[in-house]
């Protein structure tokens, strides 16, 4: 039996995934092979002995010490593209509250209550609705900052409202640029993409060479008409930056998902509670898909999704065991761990390695299960992390 200790609220459609035959789910457990959560953080707290992965249902993993599980052998899973949908719809959301006269237009019909009839409150309206004019997103330049799962979805969206499209992301991936549309032009220098928009949207992970991307430099490129969107993280935007740049009318509009001090009194600001994953369905979708990350790992060794292990993936070979270990990413351990097995006689039918930056990941189907004193010999091997026998 796997044990898997919960934090946060997580989706019943997630926690279905694992069968009563073969977990134990809940937030009481104790020992757990793995962890599954949401906004809990986990920095500072003890490390059992017992644990094999962490899976957060979300994108972001700011509330996990990743790099430190990583040198423990600790698999970290995220979900991305799971809540996609739900972020494009709100930055959607947050370009038509930018470019129309909503907000101040709903306040001003509100503060109507009393006023009498519909006649006159139909002719006031008349009269004042010049005040709240906006333009509109059609034939407007919109600059997407990162094009993953959620930007090129963004990104689609724009065009089909007939606005011109720039991206940049100095780290596009082959999968995320062939889900980019072809319409979306892509910009080499972030300068230049700022100085060239009309709105830009924001769709980077928070992590240290992010921070503060978009500083008083950067704001200073942007046309002063212009509106800059933020619904993936707060770091990634000097806060002070931007309310001195609404402040002194270079910029026209803040809008965010991360109320701030600072930014609560400017009127130039829309910001809304961090409800961008807030739908049912991205609950849903981020809950089922970390539930699985968890169960190939646990089940089958494999690796989807990580943020600090490579992707690994080799199907089971019949009548095989399974042999994974963790390893740091330097020349000769695979094939001492291989000259383990062949001294005691263990026939390899099937393997497959891998490594991303410092760490390495390995799957070997042998003949027939190790001996105790094999495995001791594996971990005992310079540089390996952890072992399991699956």
């Amino acid at each position: 039996m796997f044990k898997i200790k919960t934090f946060n609220a997580i989706s019943d459609k997630g926690l279905e995934r694992f069968s009563a035959d073969q977990y134990v789910v809940g937030n009481q457990v104790d020992a757990p092979d793995a962890i599954l959560l949401r906004s809990h953080k986990l920095q500072g707290e003890p490390v059992p002995p017992t644990l094999l992965a962490v899976a957060r249902a979300g994108a972001g993993v700011n509330n996990i010490p990743v790099a430190e599980y990583g040198e423990q052998g600790i698999v970290v899973f995220n979900t991305p593209g799971a809540n996609a949908n739900a972020v494009k719809e709100l930055v959607l959301a947050g370009m038509l509250l930018a470019t129309r006269g909503i907000l101040p237009g709903i306040n001003y019909a509100q503060s109507l209550a009393g006023q009498g009839d519909s006649a006159a409150i139909n002719a006031l309206l008349e009269k004042e609705k010049k005040r709240f004019v906006g333009t509109e997103l059609k034939d407007k330049t919109l600059g997407i900052v990162g094009l993953g799962a959620i930007g090129s979805m963004v990104a689609d969206v724009a065009l089909a409202l007939d606005m011109k499209v720039l991206g940049y992301d100095p780290k596009l991936s082959v999968d995320a640029a062939w889900r980019l549309p072809s319409a979306v032009q892509h910009i080499e220098d972030l300068n230049t993409l700022l100085q060239r928009s009309d709105y830009v949207t924001l769709h980077v992970p928070a992590i240290e060479s992010t921070r503060h991307m978009i500083n008083a430099e950067g704001l200073a490129q942007m046309k002063r008409d212009a509106v800059l969107l933020n619904f993936a993280r707060a770091s990634i935007v000097d806060s002070a930056a931007v309310r001195a740049a609404l402040d002194a009318s270079k910029l026209r509009l803040y809008v965010c998902d991360f109320p701030e001090p600072e930014l609560l009194s400017c009127p130039k600001v829309v910001a809304t509670p961090h409800i961008g994953a807030s739908t049912a369905e991205a609950e849903d979708n981020c809950a089922v898909m970390a539930a699985e990350e968890l169960k190939a790992y646990l089940q089958d060794g494999q690796i989807r999704n990580s943020v600090n292990y490579p992707k690994v993936r080799m199907d089971r070979t019949p009548g095989s065991t399974r042999i994974t270990f963790a390893n740091h990413n330097v020349a000769g351990v695979l094939g001492n761990v291989l000259s383990v097995l062949a001294g005691a006689h263990v026939n390899v039918v099937d393997m497959t390695n891998r490594s991303r930056d410092g760490l390495a990941y390995n799957l070997i189907d042998v003949a027939e299960a190790p001996s105790q004193a094999v495995i001791d010999a594996i971990h005992k091997v310079p540089e390996v992390i952890r072992v399991r026998i699956i």
